[in-house]
């Protein structure tokens, strides 16, 4: 699901003067705000906030090198006293509701990250607590991924990679297939979906989505078709969209996955628990699916050998929303909305509505 646009919001929503001064906290390691917050962010930053920005004597010690810093859960309400907004993204550590006990705590969280489900107890934002995620912006990325692992895996580009690395040429009685005018199945009208719903425009598809929360008038909007699941999984490429939720879990099963016409292209770029990923790979094993995975059931998979030397299969790391671009991106992206809601009262594209809580990311 996608939140809504920029509108009006009731009286009672927190304002300031335009210019005003208010305090920031930036609850995140300096590598991760070297990650997310762009120079002229930087400069916005300077220009409309008191900033107090998370050091290193605020980082909780890590066992491990190889993963990134996070913040010391501990230094986070010294951090947030007296704070206006908040500025999160990944490191962060969850921010109990005892941040606004008392009618206290910051008016604003921008996430510059996705989602915040495990960021933000729900019950603050019946306080009238406004909540922004960058998630809609790492949904382009997202997006993008979609339509670059279709094309690679449509023309079978790792499998002419291979032959070529192997010493070979051509491949005898074998060609790749286009994307432009091929049936494309998506599962979940999330933002992530929309933006490749977005990108694959130019390709004249036929755009058929699987989402029981999707309204025939939103789908006229997107310019797709809705259709129950077993219509969706029998297309020519098939996109997976749907939150972490209970009701996704193994959504995609053994029996849907058998439907999926021979050659097809089926990417997976959001929860590995969302498909019966050892039925996918039987498939894609036996040589009758092409499949681009970049979430698996566990994460990091333990892959036998058959499986990663297989021709058909595309696997990434989780990377489907991690660009250079995208990331630096983030925090103006969440701050921007949260600006406009403090100065005018208005809702943007990151802000998290509660109406939506229960089905979202």
């Amino acid at each position: 699901m996608t939140n809504r646009g920029a509108d009006p919001v009731p009286d009672s929503a927190p304002q300031s003067a335009p210019g005003a001064g208010l305090r920031l906290a930036a609850l995140m390691s300096p590598a991760r705000a070297a990650d997310v917050v762009d120079a002229a962010t930087r400069r916005l930053l300077g220009e409309r906030f008191e900033v107090v920005w998370a050091t290193e004597e605020h980082l909780a010690g890590v066992d491990d090198p190889a993963k990134p810093a996070a913040l010391d859960p501990a230094a986070v309400p010294d951090l947030v006293a007296g704070a206006d907004v908040v500025l999160t993204s990944w490191g962060t550590p969850t921010l109990g509701k005892e941040l606004w006990s008392g009618g206290t705590g910051p008016k604003v969280v921008a996430h510059a990250a996705g989602t915040v489900k495990n960021l933000i107890d729900p019950a603050i934002l019946d306080q009238g607590i406004a909540v922004f995620s960058a998630g809609p912006r790492i949904a382009w990325s997202v997006g993008e991924y979609c339509l670059a692992a279709m094309l690679t895996q449509a023309r079978r580009l790792p499998r002419f990679d291979g032959a070529i690395r192997a010493g070979g040429w051509k491949q005898a009685g074998f060609r790749g297939h286009e994307l432009a005018g091929a049936k494309v199945g998506i599962i979940g009208a999330s933002s992530t979906a929309r933006a490749l719903i977005t990108l694959l425009k130019p390709f004249g598809c036929d755009l058929v989505v699987y989402d029981p929360y999707l309204s025939a008038e939103n789908a006229a909007d997107l310019g797709v078709r809705t259709v129950e699941i077993g219509e969706a999984v029998e297309s020519a490429f098939l996109s997976i969209h749907v939150p972490n939720v209970p009701e996704t879990k193994g959504m995609i099963t053994r029996e849907l996955i058998g439907r999926i016409p021979d050659g097809a292209v089926v990417v997976n770029s959001s929860r590995g628990p969302a498909i019966d990923q050892q039925a996918l790979l039987d498939h894609v094993l036996d040589g009758r699916l092409y499949a681009a995975l970049d979430v698996y059931d566990p994460e990091p998979p333990t892959f036998g050998e058959r499986v990663l030397a297989n021709a058909n299969l595309l696997l990434t790391p989780h990377i489907a929303g991690d660009t250079a671009e995208g990331h630096l991106a983030l925090a103006g992206y969440v701050l921007g909305d949260a600006l406009r809601w403090l100065d005018h009262g208005t809702r943007g594209p990151s802000f998290v509505d509660p109406a939506v809580w229960s089905i979202a990311a």
